[in-house]
This record gives C-alpha cells, structure tokens and sequence, in this order.
C-alpha cells in the first residue's frame, strides 16, 4: 500500500493545487473501461494518465524489480496525451509490441539490431486505428527476438536489442512469448492495455503465463500490414488487457464492423468441450481445472468431457513444415520494401553472424538457416500443398469436426502449465500450452486467468471456430465475473 499511496502523491504532484481535489491518478490495474469513465466525468486526464504510467515505468520496469518488459518509450507521448483525438480509447496510454510499425520517433525492430536506425515510412494499419479512437501509444514492448522465430534453443522474452524481459510474479521465471513484454507490462500495471502479435500461442502463452488476458482473433479480422510477419496464414495481431472487457473494447477499435455483447449469465446453458489431450498431465494445473470445471457447472454451463480434438497433431507438424517455407517468402517481402541495412533473410543471416556478439550471445539463428534453405519452386509448391491440408485438418476437420459431433459453443482447457525458470544457456523449458490447433486453423483463441500454481498464473483458454471471436470473448466475460482469479504481481525476486 505504500508504492500504491507514493506513486498517486508523485502523480498528483504534477497538478497545480487548484485541480488536486477535481484531477487524480487511477489507482494501478484500472482498467480501460473504468479509465474511460474516469476522463469522461473529469476525475482525470489523458496527461495526468501518462504521467502516472510513466512513474511507474520507471520505478518498476527501469528500477526495483526491473521487469524490463518496455523497449523504448514514446518521446512525444505527454504532448500527444494534451491533445488526443475523441474515440473509444480518448487518451488512454496503450503499449504496442516492437513488430508493430509506427512511424513517428520510435523505432521498430522485432528487437534485432538489424533494423535498428532504418524507421518504417507509416503506421501500421492497427496504429492508425488505435491514433484515430485517441489512444496514445506509450511505447513499444521487448519481445522474443524475430517474435521467436530464430532459434529452438531461445529463451522467450530475450532480444538484442531489448535484453531480459521477466515474469513480474516471479522475477527468476519466464514471461513466455513471444509477447513477452506487452503481457509483463499489463501483468505489472504499467499500462492499462497492450497489443501484440501471435503466429502460434505467442499472445495466449505469455499472457497466461503472467496472469493477464489475451485475445487471439480469427486470423483476417485485423489487418496485417505493418506487422514484421512470419506467415501470413498464421499471424495476427490482438489485445493483452485486464479485463475481457477492455479487449473486446479493443477488438472493436482494431476491427471493421466488430462488436460484443457480453452478459453476465453467458454460460448458463453454452456447451462447452473438455480437450483432454491439450490438458497436459501437471497434477496441480488439473486439480485447479476440475475445481474451475465444478465452478461452469454451478453456473449452468454443460460441460462435455474428452472431446476429441481430430488431425491435432498431423495439422501441427504440416503447419511447422509450411511455416518455414512461408517464413523465407514473407520476411524477404518485408525486408525489401523496408529497406535499411538487410533487405532479404540472407542478409539479415549475414547481419547476425557479422555481429554474433551482441546478436548471438546465447542462442543461434538455426531456424533462419533451415528457412533460407527452402527456396527452390518445387519446395514452395510442396509447402502450398501442406498448408493447404494443414488449414482443413486443424479447421473443418479438426476444431469444427469437434464442436459440431458434440453440438458445442466453445472447447476449453487450460491454457499453460506454470512458466518455467529462465535460462539463458539452456533456453526455455517445455512447459506445456495449448495453442497450436486455433493458431493453425486461424480460429479464435481467448485465455482468461484461472489461477495460481506455486505462486505462478495459469489460463483458462476458450476456443472457437472463424469468425465466432464475439461469442468466445462474451464467455470468457463471464467466466472472469465468475472466478475473478486475476491478482496484482508480487515481483517475488528468489
């Protein structure tokens, strides 16, 4: 209570006397809707917003615990913050992930130093929606370098450019990713909101694993461009936020024609389908899940158990030998159009090797060099072809095959075990998440907290089929009213 108490005095402090009384600081882990509220009515102000937001950046992200969750902050934030647009998201600091395109004073870099100093000429479509309903881009997020797509041996939540980011529950633990900064950030309360990017779990993984929501929309539904891709038949961009309720808000800035209904009594009487293979064997993760199941029910949901979820793993391992594939033809567009010092994955190969030191430290680039092997038309025509199948095994006959044998709303597990302890010589440890067949069929995915495991946060996911991504956010509203699991961080150093 005594950080909570010194950083709304420090806030304060900014305003003349006059406006003490009418103009306050938000409490930390207020959440957009209640922000919204707050300006409107004139309990506060964008730039009073900013400045709380700042404070705590810079006591908790760039000091005390160093997080280190934010890779560069907005120079021009408080003066855009004096001025915002009205919209939706009328002066609120929102957090973006540094594969996300702006072209204003910051840079874009995936968190390589090969883009480093080469800023892209425009916005990211998402940025200028977000700019158009008065956000204020705060700053840009640390991620898993290339959004963790160079190396099996990476450690999730490292860059070169960015360093370490950390699970702000438990400092010694990863963050996941590769969206590892917007989650920590939300997760620690140094912005209300954030977006970032997944291609597979890369938003689901690392908001779970520090205990914040995260919304994977139908791929399609936010347009793409302005986003440093991987494969644009996974990719997308989507919210990290508190409250379901903020990324439906969110959903509805991003998207064209998007809106939510969320009731309260969303669960009574849906059908949802227990996957039990996508539910790992972590005795303590499962002992929450049954408690969480007994929950649903008590709340009038039906709860299906063991649905089985068809082709899961032959669409997976399609996907991975597409990916690659797809990786070397749509990172070489970018980067040609980009410009800078790599204009094509062989240069940028080249770029790191020629600065292993800062680039290379702990983990390599193998699956660059794998992608940058398959660039022969009989290889593309062959990766086509998988993708194709692996796109009908994971949707129609997979995600859909399940939902429609047993009349379902949603499929449910649990999104992650506990996150595991940061190494930097070995990598990440295979902890488990649920989050290849949405990512593979382009479906919506939505985790939710559900609680803790030794300290750390475990997901509740919720999945759909295309397009159904209103429907999942109005259960997973529910489901939050019902548990209410979210808690603030405790930045537990040992």
């Amino acid at each position: 209570m005594h950080r909570r108490r010194l950083l709304q005095t420090a806030a304060l402090a900014l305003c003349p006397p006059a406006c003490e009384q009418k103009h306050r600081a938000p409490l930390p882990f207020t959440a957009l809707a209640d922000l919204t509220a707050m300006i409107q009515s004139e309990q506060t102000t964008s730039p009073l917003l900013v400045e709380h937001f700042l404070e705590r950046i810079a006591q908790i992200d760039r000091s005390g615990p160093r997080v280190n969750s934010i890779l560069e902050l907005n120079p021009d934030a408080k003066t855009i913050a004096a001025s915002c647009k009205p919209g939706l998201l009328h002066g609120l600091p929102i957090l973006i992930k540094d594969n996300i395109e702006t072209a204003d004073a910051m840079q874009t870099t995936a968190g390589s130093l090969a883009l480093r100093d080469h800023k892209p000429k425009r916005d990211a479509a998402l940025v200028t929606r977000l700019r158009d309903a008065g956000a204020v881009i705060l700053g840009k997020t640390n991620l898993s370098e290339w959004a963790n797509i160079r190396s099996p041996n990476s450690t999730s939540g490292w860059s070169a450019r960015g360093s370490l980011t950390r699970n702000p529950h438990r400092l010694t633990h990863s963050a996941s990713g590769s969206s590892s900064g917007s989650a920590a950030a939300v997760a620690a309360g140094l912005a209300p909101a954030a977006i970032g990017t997944e291609t597979n779990g890369s938003i689901v993984s690392p908001a779970s694993a520090c205990g914040i929501v995260g919304f994977k929309p139908s791929v399609g539904l936010i347009i793409g461009a302005g986003i440093i891709p991987i494969t644009h038949h996974q990719d997308t961009a989507g919210p990290m936020s508190l409250t379901v309720r903020d990324a439906a808000l969110l959903m509805k800035v991003l998207c064209n024609d998007f809106s939510a209904e969320l009731p309260h009594d969303s669960l009574k009487g849906a059908r949802l389908g227990v996957l039990r293979e996508q539910s790992g064997k972590h005795p303590q993760v499962l002992a929450l899940f049954e408690a969480t199941l007994q929950k649903l029910r008590n709340a009038g949901a039906i709860i299906v158990d063991s649905v089985e979820l068809p082709n899961a793993r032959e669409a997976g391992a399609l996907a991975w030998k597409a990916m690659l594939i797809e990786l070397r033809t749509d990172l070489n567009a970018y980067l040609e159009q980009r410009g800078g010092d790599v204009h094509s994955l062989a240069e940028l190969i080249a770029f790191n090797e020629q600065h292993r030191d800062t680039e290379m430290p702990h983990f390599g680039q193998e699956f660059f060099e794998q992608a940058e092997m398959l660039g022969a038309p009989e290889i593309i025509a062959a990766g086509q072809q998988a993708r194709q199948l692996a796109k009908k095994l994971a949707g129609p006959e997979g995600i859909d095959a399940a939902l429609k044998a047993h009349n379902l709303d949603a499929l449910i597990c649990p999104t992650n075990d506990p996150a595991g302890v940061i190494d930097l010589k070995n990598g990440d440890e295979d902890v488990r998440v649920a989050s290849t067949p949405a990512a593979v069929a382009g479906y919506p995915h939505l985790t939710v907290p559900m609680g803790f495991v030794d300290g750390l946060p475990v997901g509740f996911s919720f999945i759909g089929t295309a397009n159904d991504d209103a429907r999942i956010l109005a259960l997973g509203h529910a489901f939050e009213q019902l548990t209410q699991a979210r808690r603030s961080p405790a930045f537990i150093a040992e």
